[in-house]
């Protein structure tokens, strides 16, 4: 969720803060016991879809996107993160139709999607096709409609007058969130109630995990007692966190969480305002912050679609470029609804836009890097795939290998908006996914690339 431009440096600093507002652990939570903490090996080589019931058919319901899943499952896709599909509150609602994460029954389904009948037949279906299913979670608000509000006006966080308030920042001022009602934390039944809501869905609908919204301004020991609790239930749930707080991965609390630096970054490659070398920064000062778990890779989401634009309208000619890369590196991978048409469009976010799939232009492009990285485990996740090993070194054409289990893959790309020519030190071979054409460079060979031309070797 993002309805306003935030800094997430001050999100991340201000977790140390957040996690003070604890109460006790409660005895359940204590006493559950679980394997020890890593990425279930069915989710080695996963990429992530993520879903956007509303604007992805004209009928924006369940039972019109479950005729797409043949279709994703032929695209190689593994995981589906629905955005929220629970009832939107009307009080206070954004524009016509409201925000999904403006939840209003975290046990319900929003009856404009269908009924939870019919979503339930989308999780069997996925299943059946051997797809994952995962929630998107709102953990730190509600709705101002939600059922809590008025049975448990104590769940909220309340001002000095005893009035429920939305989401406030640092210096206790709204967000601007003035659409949701801020949860209270230092509530120990509070806490109690969201982990029952979470554990329904995985007990009655047999979901394989959870994206949590806003999960950075969440304390952190709400996380370091939820998880357990709920992985005794199943434990190979995957967790995903809207965060970039490295302790969300290394005190396991989630597999993955997100890469907005690097995102950022490869905005500023597009635009001409920093070079390939910044992606080595990343690798250099940011990744080895997390000592476990990856990163959650993209060139769009819900959020940027929406507030910051598509991938073509932020990086243009280079948006496939930079698809190849975040689907290469080591990190989860995420294609977001529209993407393999592709739509060069914003999303409406509080209103009905349809993305108005006609061609699926780039659906082989994304089968492609999809099946790869299934077939080839220097591609996997974590300790299960290879780590990306920088070769070639220039400002502005990014190369790396991963080799893993006798397996190799070679990347190569052109960074920029004009053509490159670099010599090679090393032996390059392979035969480039896209094209299928044989490459083989020995040093000393130039290698020449177009304006954000890229190679695949394997």
């Amino acid at each position: 969720m993002r309805l306003i431009i935030f800094n997430i440096a001050f999100f991340s600093a201000g977790m140390l803060f957040l996690s003070c507002k604890s109460p006790n652990q409660n005895k359940e939570m204590e006493q559950s016991e679980q394997s020890p903490f890593e990425l279930p090996e069915w989710a080695k080589s996963v990429n992530i879809y993520e879903v956007n019931i509303r604007q992805y058919t004209d009928e924006g319901t369940f039972n019109a996107f479950r005729k797409h899943l043949p279709r994703l499952k032929e695209m190689g896709v593994d995981m589906l993160w629905f955005m929220p599909v629970y009832p939107i509150s009307d009080t206070k609602k954004k524009g016509t139709l409201g925000s999904y994460y403006a939840v209003s029954d975290f046990r319900n389904t929003n009856r404009k999607f269908g009924t939870p009948e019919e979503f339930k037949l989308i999780i069997q279906d996925a299943h059946k096709l051997g797809m994952k299913i995962i929630l998107d979670w709102v953990p730190n608000h509600t709705g101002w409609d939600h059922v809590w509000i008025k049975d448990h006006p104590d769940y909220y966080t309340k001002d000095s007058s005893g009035n429920i308030i939305d989401p406030l920042n640092e210096h206790g001022a709204s967000m601007g969130w003035t659409d949701v009602a801020d949860l209270n934390y230092d509530n120990p039944e509070m806490r109690k109630e969201m982990v029952q809501d979470m554990m329904y869905w995985v007990r009655e609908y047999d979901v394989d995990g959870f994206r949590h919204d806003m999960a950075l301004l969440v304390p952190l020991d709400f996380w370091k007692e939820t998880v357990p609790v709920l992985r005794a239930e199943k434990p190979e749930l995957f967790l995903l966190a809207e965060s970039e707080v490295h302790d969300h991965l290394n005190q396991d609390c989630f597999h993955s969480i997100y890469g907005w630096t690097l995102h950022h970054t490869l905005n500023d490659i597009a635009k001409g305002k920093k070079n390939a070398g910044a992606i080595d920064e990343w690798m250099t000062n940011e990744k080895p912050k997390t000592k476990k778990g990856s990163f959650l890779l993209f060139t769009s989401n819900h959020d940027e679609n929406s507030w910051s634009g598509s991938e073509i309208e932020r990086m243009g000619e280079a948006h496939k470029a930079f698809a190849v890369l975040v689907n290469t590196i080591d990190g989860f991978p995420l294609t977001y609804s529209g993407q393999e048409e592709p739509m060069p469009k914003r999303l409406e976010f509080f209103e009905k836009d349809t993305i108005g799939f006609k061609d699926y232009a780039y659906d082989d492009f994304y089968k492609k890097m999809n099946n790869l990285r299934h077939e080839n485990a220097a591609l996997w996740h974590g300790s299960y795939g290879g780590e990306s090993v920088r070769i070639l070194k220039d400002t502005n054409i990014y190369a790396f290998t991963r080799q893993k289990k006798g397996q190799k893959v070679t990347v190569i790309i052109n960074l920029s908006k004009h053509q490159q020519i670099k010599k090679s030190d090393m032996v390059i071979e392979g035969k480039d996914l896209f094209s299928d054409v044989m490459h083989k460079y020995a040093p000393g060979d130039e290698i020449s690339l177009g304006p954000w031309e890229y190679l695949v070797l394997i």
